[in-house]
């Protein structure tokens, strides 16, 4: 698996061979056709380790602490560092790539039965039935946080038009703003503005 990460994030997808990947990983074909059919079931045990890794680390970093705003602090730094460095933006341009190819695996890669917006989700839903936090529509503000705490940084770098990951000054600042933002929403101490569009008039 590790070879075939290394062949894959180097070549990308449609260029990377089995040979070339037998060869980074120093075993022989017959070894790995043992255990995956071709390259493309090798591709799609990569993708869902690394996602499987990063959502483990994310679900760690919230519930390590009950202080909301330190673990929404510590999950917007592990999510804004991961999502910006060179092998991740690497990966995410390589299943892109191939998304006409195996559709399914960029669905299951961005919207699986759990994802990032699922943790996050379970994560409020703790604390709002704790009373720390005062949300109607978890799911929005799930995604609302991690639209927050990217920064804009993730798309930019994705696309190119930013070569190198954000400094740690740079995502500290980025973080502290989301949190501030987000808790001014929906901290414990604040009321809906518009209870369900009956008052935006």
């Amino acid at each position: 698996m590790e070879g075939a990460t290394r062949v894959f994030m180097k070549l990308g997808f449609e260029a990377a061979s089995m040979n070339d990947i037998t060869r980074e990983a120093g075993v022989s074909k017959g070894t790995i056709y043992v255990y995956f059919q071709n390259k493309e079931d090798l591709f799609v045990a990569m993708v869902e380790q690394e996602r499987a890794a990063f959502l483990a680390t994310v679900r760690s970093v919230l519930s390590t602490n009950g202080n909301v705003e330190k673990s929404l602090y510590d999950f917007g730094v592990s999510f804004l560092s991961h999502m910006t460095e060179e092998k991740i933006i690497t990966a995410m341009r390589t299943v892109l790539g191939v998304r006409e190819r195996m559709p399914d695996l960029c669905r299951r890669f961005f919207r699986g039965p759990e994802n990032l917006r699922t943790v996050m989700r379970d994560f409020l839903a703790l604390h709002v039935e704790a009373g720390r936090l005062n949300i109607d529509d978890i799911e929005l503000a799930a995604g609302q946080y991690i639209d927050l705490v990217s920064g804009g940084y993730f798309k930019v770098r994705l696309f190119g038009s930013m070569e190198d990951a954000p400094s740690d000054e740079e995502i500290h600042r980025t973080i502290q703003g989301a949190v501030r933002v987000f808790m001014a929403a929906y901290g414990c101490h604040n009321k809906p503005v518009i209870d369900n569009g009956a008052d935006s008039a």
